[in-house]
């Protein structure tokens, strides 16, 4: 039970929220996030068509991953840069919350992910029009082969599989993770 009174929530401030507050806040925001580039996208498309939405796309994932992937490693304090370490990074990152993935790391230079669901792929295959498999080849799959290399240039990513599915209980994709 909430025992703020409703003045003392105007000045309410990240460290007077409760554990499970924080969690919702970052949940929320993950959601935001989503929606925030799926606009985005949209507005593009709309505006100069799927081509330049998925070239703006990728421009601007690459800009906020530049800062992102240290970032991400700095805060969970992860010193190492080997696929191990850049599962441990990717893992809870917040625009990541509501994709559904499977990590296998097979030793600490290789790593298979695969994506139970995707939110963006889920609705691009509701919308019927074949974009699902356009978006996950040329935005999904290129960015994490690009947004791995930032943290360690020698990790290759390997597509295992892409949409279209095949079938509703088939997974979104899966991407293997490798320095040779």
């Amino acid at each position: 039970m909430d025992k703020r009174t409703p003045d003392s929530t105007a000045d309410l401030k990240l460290e007077g929220l409760s554990r499970d507050e924080l969690i919702d806040l970052v949940k929320l925001s993950s959601r935001m996030i989503l929606a925030v580039d799926g606009f985005w996208y949209l507005s593009v498309k709309e505006l100069a068509g799927n081509d330049k939405a998925l070239d703006r796309d990728n421009w601007v994932w690459d800009k906020v991953m530049k800062f992102y992937v240290s970032e991400l490693a700095r805060l969970l304090n992860v010193r190492g840069r080997d696929v191990a370490d850049y599962m441990k990074v990717m893992g809870p990152r917040p625009e990541g919350l509501h994709i559904a993935e499977r990590v296998e790391v097979l030793n600490r230079n290789e790593a298979i992910r695969t994506v139970i669901y995707c939110p963006t792929i889920a609705a691009l295959e509701k919308e019927g029009q074949g974009r699902d498999a356009i978006h996950c080849s040329a935005t999904c799959a290129a960015m994490r082969s690009r947004h791995s290399k930032l943290f360690n240039p020698a990790i290759e990513v390997i597509r295992l599989k892409i949409p279209p599915r095949n079938s509703e209980d088939d997974i979104f994709c899966q991407f293997r993770y490798k320095i040779a």
